[in-house]
């Protein structure tokens, strides 16, 4: 429950950035693009960071203590890779956010860095949504490890040669 939640969290709080994003692009309006900026900034470092490493923390000890294990599925190792790649492309980018945030703050007019952002939040948004599917419909697919360890016979490794 603590993983979906916090990963549903994570979801509606890129939804919010990426609203003020095109409410910040769509209204020609210099007060609303540097609301836009301020708004975003407190939305990425109080809502959108901690519940992306929450959730990724509780994904993991989820699944290690569950049937699906953390290597077992491809599923699983794919929701992983997808979100370490997303949460290191946010971690990266929040220096980015802060620094139109200031630009703003001095009356910043430039609606230029928005569509960076709208760029980001799109593509975080994708990346949340593809990891909703997959844990949704789990598709199957055992992954090399997972097979060896259930099967006895592939754990053994290649049978000896028979002398001739």
């Amino acid at each position: 429950m603590v993983h979906i939640v916090l990963s549903v969290g994570w979801l509606g709080a890129v939804v919010s950035f990426l609203a003020l994003t095109v409410w910040g692009i769509v209204v020609p309006d210099p007060r609303v693009v540097a609301t836009a900026y301020l708004a975003a900034e407190p939305v990425v470092r109080f809502a959108i960071v901690p519940l992306g490493l929450g959730a990724l923390l509780s994904g993991i000890i989820q699944s290690v203590g569950s049937p699906w294990g953390l290597f077992d599925y491809y599923w699983v190792l794919f929701k992983l890779m997808f979100t370490a790649v997303a949460l290191v492309v946010l971690l990266q980018y929040v220096p980015t956010v802060s620094y139109f945030a200031r630009l703003a703050a001095g009356d910043l007019n430039n609606p230029a860095g928005l569509w960076s952002y709208l760029l980001h939040s799109a593509g975080g948004l994708l990346i949340l949504l593809l990891n909703t599917v997959l844990g949704v419909y789990k598709p199957p697919g055992l992954t090399p490890w997972a097979r060896r360890r259930r099967d006895p016979r592939l754990s053994a490794g290649p049978a000896p040669k028979r002398p001739r």
